[in-house]
């Protein structure tokens, strides 16, 4: 994909590393990265390193919708419960693909941890962190980069909680071996390589 690496999108990803002081090396892929499975194929890691970014909504009078960025890993789906447990927010909900894209300025499939059009607010599962290094969307759905997951905590300025579903670690390590975690309808495994929730 010809001037891919030179998108406006992707250029934001990787100036709001470098305003942290962060070096990243995206990678743009022919194929699309836009579910979790997808990016890890395209990768070859494991399901469990691939980032979600998923957009949640809190309602808010005097401005319409606030956003929430969770971060969480590819197999992992969000408890709605628990995240509005930790926001201390009781109507919290997925994003639309359209109040995701206006929220945070990237497209479903794409959307990454950090480079958004406003400050949000940014809640990573501590799943992330069994791993080295995590792959994460980079603004378009063919474009990852890969972090680990305290750099990313510190890229994203995130706050890190509990916010999956509870699931025995012997089906997560099936879903992982397998490559299942089908997620919600919509999940944006990035986007990182993700999405909505």
């Amino acid at each position: 994909m010809p001037g891919t690496i030179d998108h406006p999108a992707v250029q934001r990803v990787r100036e709001a590393a470098l305003r942290k002081g962060v070096t990243i090396e995206i990678v743009i892929f022919d194929e699309s990265t836009h579910t979790a499975q997808e990016a890890a194929a395209a990768v070859g890691a494991e399901l469990g390193r691939i980032v979600k970014s998923l957009v949640f909504a809190v309602p808010r009078e005097e401005s319409g919708l606030e956003a929430i960025i969770c971060l969480i890993s590819g197999p992992d789906r969000v408890d709605v419960a628990r995240l509005a447990a930790v926001l201390g927010e009781r109507d919290v909900r997925r994003a639309t693909a359209r109040e995701a894209d206006a929220l945070t300025g990237f497209t479903i499939g794409g959307i990454p941890p950090i480079g958004h059009v406003r400050p949000l607010r940014v809640v990573m599962d501590p799943q992330l962190g069994r791993y080295p290094s995590v792959w994460a969307a980079a603004g378009l759905p063919t474009a990852v980069f890969e972090v680990s997951p305290a750099t990313l905590r510190t890229l994203a300025n995130a706050t890190v909680a509990p916010i999956t579903e509870e699931r025995r670690a012997a089906d997560r390590e099936i879903e992982e071996l397998r490559g299942l975690g089908q997620g919600h309808p919509g999940d944006d495994p990035l986007a990182v390589p993700g999405s909505g929730a």
